[in-house]
């Protein structure tokens, strides 16, 4: 950007650090104008200003911001000195920016430029343990993405996800399409007044993505390149072929211990047979004749194939089969830089990531291109486009099968044909793991392609408008045949499945900026409008003649054939102020209203406003103040209400289910009649979930910056829940949707970033934060009880005054011993069963026995990195992160998870009459009359990363004709400490303790990361 004036003067130079190290990127500004540039690679910059007597303002993150004045020299050296403070960084607001230290509402700031040598896989890796009050669940798949939620859950069914908006653009796509290579920073707002500007799109929050640009005069080349291992980071293991035979032994002592008391040794290997028990009275127990071990076999379940391969020493080791090392591997290149009056950053990169799983492997090509160009004075235009193609057509080995197929089974019949099961028992479960691979071809390609486009004017009298149109396109493309060569298919099947989805924004903006003495006004006024449009169709085939071989390509040939289909439309629209005023950087005050439609809403409810009100105080700028230790301090206080908007595009209106029946006409003919259900009632009054959010925030600075921090205290309160109600038959209607209910979160959150050690050859900086959330069901649907209460929905397990992620049920207390044999015949259990709770000691199970017993959902969580900087170009980090007080389902102590006694099993523990543990039940253990499950403290604190880089000096770069060269190595998910929970990886992909496919099955292996790799520019 230049501003000249009629007696320009070049003025060049260079920016560095006290120990002389060039600070790339730092800020030149020409006081009082917008002329100014960032210095290059090297520290250098050169610019011409209006005269020769111009003041220079030079300013780089965490260094003093200096002003010049440049008194005729056409050369200045500038020496930048530490503060360590971060509070003259910019922050991203919606639709605008402020600098950190004139905030009003609660956001958190994550730069991903500090984070590029960590192998990040994607978005939520960049967020993960950085973001006091931000939940992240944990990926076990090569995609990388998870659940993310902001200051916990504020519905019962509504989405609770939070907007993601990239460089002004509403982003609903993909995660994964997001390269983080192309991020620059993020910026995550918390509360109602930082979120009010997105309206119905922010009651769960927002994160701003901003991608990079060019930052220097000369175009910059960078290439990053690495490649890595994904192993399996834990240890559990299934039986192996000696040790699932003697574990098969005991399986069956423990299901029959009545014929264990009278035939003792009867599951015994008849070469360990007891004291005073003969070889001919061990085979008289069922009459068995012939070859011992063969009786034996038999006797513990064996199929005909597990014998024969015993007998012949012939044994797999299915774990080894199924699980792999992953490789991995990441290169993205992009060119970057500023000419004249373009700004411009191009990137593509590919990702291919194979998971730990035998076959599993997600690919991703992606590419970014922004621009930025001033045409005159007052015309700047843009574009920020983005391409992606993902590839998850991979199938995967069916992971399941190392806890159910038996080492002594076989992959391939007598002819090398495959196997149905490796035991030949399918039906417990136990088919071959590698059936979907060899016998499915399918391709699942999904295409996007996100741009806006912008205008923006500069007008007289402060005033400037910007237009910004975007679009999105994307295109599904899923094909499947499941072959009849399978011995698992009958009948060969196909499909093909496309989705198109067309989306545009529009988006009209006005801002008025005036200062006037020290007061300094922004008012912004949004015009907005979207539409979202997609079309699906689906062609299925099965039953092929004269065969399937040409699949999906020809499904023709079926001689069943279906076909569905489905599109849809949505609109929304908005208008929206905003003002910001800023006296003496004293007293700050930001005002929004927005008024937002949506097409999904109820016919007399689609419209709604939310306002917001948020204030500063910054303490430390008041005359009155002084404190050489003290250097910022900041009271926060705001208010807001935000819509919930994320209810799915035909909740309101009334739905009815299609389907197809065989019938008999009057000639006897069978004839196929359509037919069409009433399922779900219109709600014309259907209206917006609205959270009121009120925040209370304390910035500071301390020692010049070495300790910077921010203490946050909310409550969030949510009401007109978006919920489904069941309907009395005679209606005609199932159900109807509708609002009743009101929910509640409060917590507390703490952030500090401090400056241990800050010297020439070492530098110690460490980052902290904690979080806790307290969430409260306050209302439910208004249904009275005798007593004159509101009463709980015992169905759907949410009760009024309690957390919406509550565990109750009946209790788990412990394990009956031999001693307690009488008392768990009453409850028509035995020594080794789980002992259950019998609250209202009435001798059976009813609902009156449960009790509440903990939460799915952290009770409060916190991260904390440290960075060292050693001999100047040796970077040194690491990161831990903890959730603490959450418990996950962990059924696998029953001992009893599927038929034990047909497959194997993941080792653990049980209990036996010579193991009388209390925590793990006898094997195929039985429940009784109870109905319970087993729930554990997962709380952990996770050895996250581990980072070495080292940078080459400058000499050697010149040498080697390099701007910079970095190579680092990483390893992510080192280790895990968690005291209570033994199996597999406490942290579920999602945040409340489930699995990213709704599952709560806790045995799913996350891995484990090495990776190495190379960053340079040229």
């Amino acid at each position: 950007m230049s501003v000249l004036g009629q007696d320009g003067f070049m003025v060049s130079g260079s920016v560095v650090d006290e120990s002389g190290v060039p600070l790339s990127g730092a800020s030149i500004i020409e006081n009082n104008t917008s002329n100014g540039v960032v210095a290059d690679f090297d520290g250098n910059f050169s610019f011409e200003v209006a005269n020769r007597n111009a003041t220079l303002t030079i300013s780089y993150i965490g260094f003093e911001t200096q002003e010049i004045p440049i008194n005729g020299k056409s050369e200045i050296k500038v020496i930048m000195h530490s503060t360590a403070s971060t509070l003259d960084e910019v922050v991203l607001v919606g639709y605008g920016a402020v600098r950190k230290k004139d905030l009003t509402g609660a956001i958190s700031q994550v730069d991903a430029a500090t984070l590029s040598d960590q192998s990040t896989n994607s978005v939520t890796d960049v967020l993960r343990g950085n973001v006091a009050g931000l939940s992240i669940g944990l990926s076990s798949s090569p995609k990388g993405t998870s659940q993310i939620r902001i200051r916990g859950n504020n519905s019962l069914s509504a989405g609770s996800s939070p907007l993601i908006v990239v460089d002004g653009m509403i982003y609903n796509g993909d995660l994964s399409d997001i390269a983080p290579s192309d991020i620059d920073k993020l910026d995550v707002m918390k509360d109602a007044s930082s979120a009010a500007v997105y309206g119905a799109r922010g009651a769960s929050g927002v994160i701003l993505v901003t991608t990079k640009r060019g930052t220097s005069d000369k175009p910059t080349i960078n290439i990053n390149t690495s490649v890595g291992l994904a192993t399996d980071a834990y240890k559990e293991r299934p039986y192996d072929a000696q040790g699932y035979a003697s574990w098969r032994t005991e399986v069956f002592k423990s299901i029959n211990p009545q014929n264990t008391i009278d035939n003792p040794g009867r599951y015994n290997n008849p070469n360990n047979l007891p004291s005073g028990v003969t070889l001919d009275q061990w085979l008289a127990y069922d009459g068995s004749a012939g070859d011992p071990t063969r009786a034996w076999l038999n006797r513990i379940g064996f199929q005909d194939v597990e014998i024969q391969n015993y007998l012949e020493g012939k044994s797999i080791n299915w774990y080894d089969r199924i699980m792999q090392t992953g490789f991995r591997n990441d290169i993205n290149t992009s060119i970057s830089g500023r000419n004249g009056g373009l700004n411009y950053y191009w990137s593509i990169g590919r990702t291919s990531n194979e998971g730990i799983v035998n076959g599993e492997k997600f690919e991703a090509l992606r590419s970014r291109l922004n621009l930025d160009a001033k045409i005159t004075d007052w015309l700047t235009v843009g574009m920020n486009t983005q391409f992606a193609k993902r590839d998850e057509g991979f199938i995967a080995a069916d992971r399941i099968q190392i806890e159910r197929s038996s080492p002594w089974g076989s992959e391939f019949d007598d002819k090398g044909n495959i196997r149905l099961s490796p035991q030949d028992d399918n039906g417990a479960g136990a088919v071959n793991a590698f059936l979907g691979q060899k016998f499915n071809d399918r391709i699942d390609l999904d295409h996007t392609f996100n741009s806006r486009v912008y205008a923006k004017l500069e007008l007289p009298l402060g005033f400037s408008y910007e237009i910004g149109y975007t679009n999105r396109l994307e295109f599904q493309e899923y094909y499947n045949h499941a072959s009849a060569s399978s011995p698992a298919n009958v009948v060969g099947s196909a499909e093909r499945q496309t989705t198109k989805i067309n989306e545009w924004q529009l988006d009209n903006i006005l801002r008025w900026e005036k200062s006037i003495d020290k007061h300094s006004f922004n008012v912004m006024l949004l015009v907005y409008g979207e539409k979202y449009q997609s079309y699906f169709t689906r062609a299925k085939a099965n039953t092929f003649e004269p065969s399937d071989a040409l699949g999906y390509s020809a499904l023709e040939l079926g001689t069943v054939q279906t076909v569905d289909s489905e599109d849809v439309t949505s609109t929304g629209d908005a208008i929206m102020t905003r003002l910001n005023y800023n006296y003496d950087s004293r007293y700050l005050l930001t005002l929004t209203t927005r008024r937002d439609g949506y097409s999904a809403f109820g016919a007399n409810n689609k419209r709604a406003y939310f306002p917001s009100v948020a204030a500063a105080w910054t303490i430390s700028n008041e005359s009155f103040f002084n404190s050489e230790f003290v250097d910022f301090l900041k009271f926060r206080l705001s208010y807001g209400e935000n819509g919930n908007r994320d209810i799915g595009r035909f909740t309101a209106l009334s739905r009815l289910g299609a389907d197809k029946y065989l019938n008999v006409d009057a000639g006897g003919n069978v004839i196929t009649v359509p037919t069409f259900d009433n399922q779900t009632q219109e709600n014309t009054e259907l209206r917006w979930e609205r959270t009121k959010a009120t925040n209370l925030g304390l910035d500071f600075s301390l020692a010049n910056g070495v300790f910077e921090g921010s203490i946050e205290a909310y409550q969030n309160i949510t009401n007109d829940l978006i919920v489904t109600r069941q309907l009395p038959n005679i209606i005609g209607f199932n159900n109807v949707v509708t609002n009743l209910g009101e929910i509640e979160n409060k917590g507390l959150e703490f952030t500090l970033t401090t400056q241990n050690y800050n010297r020439e050859n070492f530098v110690w900086n460490t980052s902290f934060n904690f979080s806790l959330n307290r969430n409260k069901i306050r209302k439910l649907y208004g249904d009275i009880g005798e007593d004159g209460k509101e009463l709980d929905d015992i169905t759907n397990q949410r009760f009024i005054g309690q957390a919406s992620d509550v565990i109750w049920g009946q209790e788990a207390i412990g394990i009956w011993q031999i001693n307690e044999a009488a008392q768990a015949a009453e409850y028509g259990v035995f020594p080794g069963d789980w002992k259950i709770r019998d609250v209202d000691n009435s001798g059976d199970f009813t609902v009156d026995d449960n009790v509440f017993q903990g939460h799915r959902s952290p009770r409060f969580s916190w991260a904390m990195s440290n960075k060292f900087t050693l001999l100047k170009n040796i970077d040194f980090s690491f990161e831990v992160y903890s959730n603490w007080g959450q418990k996950r389902v962990f059924n696998e102590a029953k001992n009893r998870n599927g038929f034990i006694d047909r497959t194997n099993s993941v080792q653990t523990p049980y209990w036996t009459p010579d193991n009388p543990i209390n925590d793990y039940a006898r094997l195929f253990s039985s429940d009784g009359g109870s109905n319970f499950a087993i729930w554990r403290d997962a709380s952990f604190i996770r050895l996250s990363n581990i980072t070495v880089a080292y940078r080459f000096p400058k000499p050697i770069l010149e040498k080697l004709s390099l701007q910079s060269l970095r190579v680092y190595a990483n390893a992510r998910n080192i280790a895990v400490y968690a005291p209570h929970w033994d199996f597999y990886d406490p942290e579920p992909t999602n945040i409340d303790g489930r699995n990213s496919n709704g599952s709560t099955d806790p045995s799913l292996p996350t891995p484990r990361f090495f990776t190495f790799g190379i960053d340079l520019s040229l």
